[in-house]
């Protein structure tokens, strides 16, 4: 399953109402607020990367008091089988 964590600066002051908005957004599993170059940090799981791009692009990046935002994909990772040869 495809999941991004998102980095955003949001307006000053404007923390909780973000982490209200992002809470509400389908997908989004964990949000924190951060201290240093970012205020918050989620975690988006959905079924499909189409999906996971629409909606940090409909949803979480059109959140008015979002000013910017860093997006990281995971890289799909299967899990290894004890039986696979060591590579």
């Amino acid at each position: 399953m495809p999941i991004a964590y998102i980095l955003i600066n949001c307006n000053i002051g404007e923390e909780e109402s973000v982490m209200d908005q992002l809470q509400s957004i389908e997908g989004v599993k964990d949000v924190q607020q951060t201290f240093g170059a970012y205020d918050i940090v989620t975690k988006v799981e959905l079924p499909t990367a189409e999906k996971l791009r629409d909606i940090i692009t409909w949803k979480i990046r059109k959140i008015q008091e979002i000013r910017s935002t860093l997006t990281m994909m995971s890289a799909d990772m299967k899990k290894k089988s004890d039986n696979d040869p060591v590579r």
